[in-house]
């Protein structure tokens, strides 16, 4: 890797800077200065910037409580972003890993480790997600059997894979499914006459979102939330 790649991925330096620092000798490879920027280096070698030492960046893995009227991509000119609530070094490196619709809230799962995000995203995963619902009109038992059953929804070819609803109220629900379709949940519910008042994750896989972080709070995840995704199948 070009070292001038290197230390911007592992640090607030652009391109630009770090050769104005090279220039000044003021990076130091394994003691020496370093005479270009495109310099290639390896994870064995040391680099220092002013006399401190530049680690290889390590993948980030966050969970974010996504508040309502937030946006779950990376740049939005009419609504703020998850990735406007992290203070976070290279936050254009970062990728959130399974949306929420502006109005839906709960847990957002954010990392820079793509193969974990795809495993987490990707269809063939079936990656169970599980929601707290609040619904217009009351739920009844025979509702329930046909989200088990899987519904069909407008414009898919395909009925939905088997889906947990638990109704833990007259109007509220908690769902679970496996799929990720374009505004699934609401479209779920809309197949069998009802509409969601509101929406918020729990879960994902088996991570959790932390009870203690309030809306626009966010946490690094653990090793063992980390290594859960792996379990997914």
């Amino acid at each position: 890797m070009r070292l001038d790649r290197f230390i911007s991925n592992a640090s607030d330096y652009s391109r630009s800077q770090i050769k104005h620092l090279v220039r000044e000798g003021r990076v130091l490879i394994n003691g020496n200065a370093a005479d270009n920027a495109a310099t290639v280096v390896t994870e064995d070698d040391q680099i220092s910037v002013d006399g401190l030492l530049v680690h290889t960046p390590q993948p980030r893995y966050l969970m974010l409580h996504k508040p309502a009227g937030v946006v779950s991509v990376t740049k939005d000119s009419e609504h703020p972003t998850a990735l406007d609530l992290l203070d976070e070094p290279r936050p254009e490196q970062l990728q959130i890993a399974g949306r929420l619709d502006i109005d839906t809230t709960g847990l957002l799962l954010i990392t820079d480790d793509g193969q974990w995000n795809h495993r987490i995203t990707s269809p063939r995963s079936q990656c169970r997600k599980t929601y707290q619902v609040g619904l217009s009109d009351p739920l009844n038992e025979a509702m329930v059997k046909k989200f088990r059953h899987g519904l069909w929804l407008d414009g898919e070819k395909r009925r939905c894979l088997p889906a947990d609803l638990e109704i833990t109220g007259e109007r509220c629900a908690r769902l679970t499914i496996s799929e990720g379709k374009y505004h699934q949940v609401k479209r779920m519910f809309a197949a069998i006459g009802n509409r969601v008042t509101s929406l918020h994750r729990l879960r994902v896989g088996q991570i959790e979102l932390d009870s203690t972080l309030a809306p626009g709070e966010y946490r690094p995840l653990t090793q063992q939330e980390i290594d859960s995704v792996v379990q997914i199948s």
